[in-house]
């Protein structure tokens, strides 16, 4: 048994298909072919059943083929472990950052990171908590910029900073004239949030312990994943909502005097840096906090008093 052969019946596996799986591998199909049924003879376990079309493992062939999976994983962890402790701070990272954190922090940082560090070739994408988790959970992520703390296991946040909650009133919603506010304060049928699937929803909803009050009621059903359009859809309506600091530094004068705090302890979200286990890439982490904190430390409050608010 050799990685070549995990790597070939993992291939077929991908692609249901000899013929594709071994052009994904470089070789022919005849080479690829007699090198899984030497696997399947050595270990006595038929793999595969070839007569169906697309052809599909079997039970055990299943179970054989996911174990496969973690040891090609787990032997690139080595490689990238071996790579990792020559070169320390080259190579490529990539990132998944969270929607509502991704627009504001991003120019914060990036446009420096690149010019310190020509070296390290960044790969960004941009998703849900949920949807990064599992790209972590996979190798398909090196590191994600999310809200913590989490609650899944085998995942590790490093703590970058708290960001501030800030109350957008529409200019028709007369409701909240004074400038710092309780979370009570906040009529739950005026206020609007981001779409299902967003921690920063699940944030406001615990802020302003929806939960235990009655439903928010609008005449209009709208759902949207962008801070940008939530605040349109407030204005438009003369509502209220809810939103992270960095989304307002960009604000101007007007913008600005839309704005509320809420009073102290005032409420925080916690953004981090998340890896999955046995993470290697400890020198391009190191390099990411450094510059993400140097970005975002003008605009950051770290002395007032805070209380973190649940992402679930």
């Amino acid at each position: 048994m050799n990685l070549q052969q995990l790597e070939y019946i993992v291939a077929v596996d991908t692609h249901r298909h000899f013929e594709k799986a071994a052009a994904s591998c470089f070789v022919t199909q005849a080479t690829l072919s007699m090198m899984i049924k030497k696997l399947e003879q050595e270990i006595d376990v038929i793999i595969f059943d070839r007569s169906k079309q697309p052809v599909v493992p079997t039970e055990i062939g299943s179970a054989i083929i996911e174990q496969a999976r973690v040891v090609l994983r787990e032997t690139e962890q080595l490689r990238l472990l071996s790579k990792e402790i020559k070169s320390g701070t080259d190579g490529e990272l990539r990132i998944g950052v969270i929607p509502t954190v991704a627009p504001y922090l991003l120019p914060l940082f990036l446009t420096q990171f690149l010019k310190g560090h020509p070296a390290v070739k960044l790969k960004i994408v941009e998703q849900t908590t949920e949807h990064l988790l599992k790209l972590l959970s996979t190798d398909k992520l090196d590191v994600a910029i999310m809200a913590t703390p989490l609650s899944e296991k085998g995942f590790a946040e490093k703590h970058l900073f708290y960001e501030e909650f800030k109350v957008y009133v529409a200019d028709e919603n007369k409701s909240l004239k004074k400038k710092y506010i309780l979370a009570e304060d906040i009529d739950i049928n005026k206020l609007w949030l981001l779409e299902e699937g967003h921690c920063l929803r699940s944030q406001v909803l615990n802020l302003c312990e929806i939960q235990k009050q009655q439903a928010i009621i609008h005449h209009l059903d709208y759902e949207t994943g962008s801070i940008e359009s939530l605040l349109k859809i407030t204005e438009m309506n003369g509502g209220i909502t809810i939103i992270p600091h960095l989304a307002t530094i960009q604000f101007d004068k007007k913008g600005k005097e839309k704005l509320r705090h809420f009073k102290p302890p005032v409420p925080v979200r916690e953004i981090s840096l998340v890896t999955y286990r046995h993470f290697v890439k400890k020198g391009l982490l190191q390099i990411l906090e450094k510059e993400i904190i140097a970005g975002v430390k003008p605009h950051i409050n770290t002395k007032q008093e805070t209380d973190i608010i649940a992402a679930s």
